[in-house]
């Protein structure tokens, strides 16, 4: 059984929410602010909603406070869809956007399709592509020098991406489309933000020049002797 959390402070809403997902077999956690949704994350859900607009702590504000660990798909919620606003919703580590107001059967199918892929058979091997960086796949961990690179879930969807096909070049629309889904607007803004979020985690840790940008396509990860562990 799935555990999803609704974060929401609109009761009727968080009501209406919580009876179409039990119905359709989920296990159910609601909070009606940031502080509450703080206490159910201890639980650890396989994915949350969680509205943007929230007094005292905005849903934005928690996505970030939560990603480091929390690595279950966050769908928001909003009024609000301009494409900045995307861009603020991905940078805070959030993986979809769901525009109120909203069809609930849809909304439903976004999150089967989330869940669909977060248990897509993983390869189950760690690859060490060097002496200074190591990812376990099964496991979506990324290793420098040996110490926990923390990544956004979409972060290492990317990394598993590029990392499975060294040197081939993926260009941003099929990025977003193999990690995003196809179903999906890509905007190659929010390609370039994730990717320059990784590359700056990587130079934190001593791994740089692992993602190469190929000017006018798009990005490749550079070939090397990689070792199966």
């Amino acid at each position: 059984m799935n555990h999803i959390l609704i974060v929401d402070d609109e009761e009727d809403l968080r009501k209406l929410l919580s009876d179409y997902f039990e119905v359709n077999g989920y296990a159910v956690m609601t909070a009606k602010d940031g502080n509450e949704a703080l206490r159910k994350l201890e639980k650890q859900p396989d994915i949350v909603l969680l509205d943007i607009n929230m007094p005292e702590m905005n849903g934005l504000d928690l996505c970030r406070k939560i990603r480091s660990f929390v690595s279950c798909p966050i769908l928001f919620l909003t009024a609000r869809l301009e494409d900045a606003d995307k861009i603020s919703g991905f940078q805070a580590g959030g993986d979809d956007y769901i525009q109120k107001p909203f069809s609930i059967h849809e909304l439903g199918a976004r999150v089967e399709a989330h869940l669909r892929r977060e248990m897509r058979n993983r390869q189950k091997s760690s690859v060490r592509f060097s002496e200074e960086l190591a990812i376990d796949y099964s496991e979506r961990a990324l290793y420098g020098y040996g110490r926990h690179i923390p990544l956004a879930k979409k972060e290492f969807d990317i990394v598993e991406l590029l990392s499975a096909h060294p040197g081939m070049v993926f260009d941003k629309e099929r990025i977003y489309e193999r990690v995003w889904g196809p179903d999906e607007e890509g905007e190659s803004s929010v390609i370039a933000e994730h990717v320059r979020r990784i590359r700056n985690k990587l130079k934190e840790h001593g791994c740089e020049g692992w993602i190469e940008t190929v000017w006018g396509v798009g990005y490749k990860w550079r070939k090397s002797s990689a070792v199966f562990d």
